[in-house]
């Protein structure tokens, strides 16, 4: 069976976010004043073969914690679409 899966990836809530500070001052000059903080993360998606979702599930979570997301400065949350 085809799952078909996201992975969401962004950094750390302790670390700072370079790019986000960017957009949000992007947002300011924009006069967008109430936003109150960006974080930029990146979404991956992925068709996994397997038997069960579990399976699926597994197999995206290692995909994310070998490849996808560096743990040292990152999180992933997975999901099926």
């Amino acid at each position: 069976m085809t799952f078909n899966i996201a992975i969401n990836v962004m950094p750390l809530k302790e670390l700072l976010d370079p790019q986000g500070k960017a957009v949000m001052t992007g947002l300011h000059n924009l006069g967008i004043d109430n936003a109150t903080d960006v974080r930029i993360g990146k979404r991956i998606t992925l068709q996994i073969e397997a038997a069960t979702e579990e399976a699926a599930i597994e197999t995206a979570k290692e995909a994310a914690t070998k490849l996808l997301a560096n743990q040292v400065m990152e999180h992933f949350e997975i999901s099926i679409l």
